[in-house]
């Protein structure tokens, strides 16, 4: 009986020791959501940089690992996010929190008490819960399958931005593109439209070719910053985006997903065609733009 005791005591003190000393968070909270980690990731970065007091936020090796360091008063916290695809349309969000300056007091009280560490760590998680839900309900992706990028000619610029700020490069370039083209009297031919030259997703950064697409003639103006060019057909993955136009990059995440189910390889380089014009107003749940993300070509 002594030696069992002495097993037992030994196997408790150590268990608490790797508890108080090795195990690496203080506290965990988890939550499923009815939507994929690619939509999960990008709002995560935005709600940070939208708190009162951002702090920095690091993509590990795939987007379903971020590391993000908030502060509060003298505590600095780390909120070490994972995301977990459960099914094509859910995921699971599991949060590893802690406070670097108070972190062995937490562990001895947390499972003792509701402390304001865990009090502050489930707003903060719920504070961003929260607005993911909200941003869910307004937007809808529909994967469509295989296709091809429609051919057309167009007069486009090149745009060097961020994912979030890639609807308002075009807004901004837009009336640029369309008033030259007007004044000189050059016929319009389709919906405006973007094809991706670079893709980063590590640092969330992209160039496009922000396109106008024109009948060609003779008449087209000579501008330092507006080039010409035939987008050619291609095969590809195509998606129904249908919301504001701003996320649009959302069904980016969903075809690179239903790409790797199907083991299909593809060209990170979206084309999206838009369909409504943001400026006109209406429910932004209604607006439409096709997505496509091209298939790489084999050769025999």
């Amino acid at each position: 009986m002594k030696k069992i005791s002495a097993v037992v005591a030994i196997v408790i003190i150590g268990i608490l020791v790797g508890y108080l000393f090795l195990w690496p968070q203080d506290y965990q909270i988890r939550f499923n959501v009815n939507t994929f980690p690619g939509a999960i990731n990008q709002t995560l970065k935005v709600w940070n940089k939208n708190l009162d007091n951002p702090g920095e936020i690091v993509q590990g090796a795939t987007i379903e690992q971020l590391r993000q360091t908030l502060t509060f008063g003298d505590s600095t916290h780390i909120y070490k996010w994972r995301i977990k695809r459960l099914t094509d349309s859910t995921s699971r969000v599991i949060v590893n929190i802690k406070d670097m300056d108070h972190s062995l007091m937490n562990k001895i009280k947390v499972p003792f008490m509701d402390t304001d560490f865990e009090k502050r760590s489930r707003k903060t998680v719920l504070d961003f819960s929260e607005l993911l839900t909200q941003h869910i309900d307004r937007f809808k992706v529909t994967i469509v399958g295989e296709s091809e990028v429609p051919t057309t000619y167009a007069a486009y610029v090149t745009i060097k931005t961020t994912q979030h700020k890639k609807a308002a490069g075009m807004m901004d370039n837009l009336p640029l593109l369309s008033n030259a083209m007007l004044e000189h009297g050059v016929e319009p031919n389709g919906p405006p439209l973007i094809e991706v030259l670079d893709w980063n997703m590590k640092t969330d950064s992209v160039t496009y070719n922000f396109c106008f697409p024109i009948v060609r003639s003779e008449k087209l103006p000579i501008h330092p910053e507006i080039k010409y060019k035939r987008v050619f057909s291609k095969k590809a993955l195509k998606a129904i985006y249908n919301g504001n136009y701003i996320t649009s990059d959302r069904a980016w995440y969903a075809l690179l997903h239903y790409a790797k189910k199907n083991n299909i390889e593809v060209d990170r380089k979206p084309v999206e065609i838009f369909y409504n014009n943001p400026n006109t107003g209406g429910d932004e749940v209604n607006w439409k733009a096709e997505i496509f993300m091209p298939i790489k070509e084999t050769h025999e």
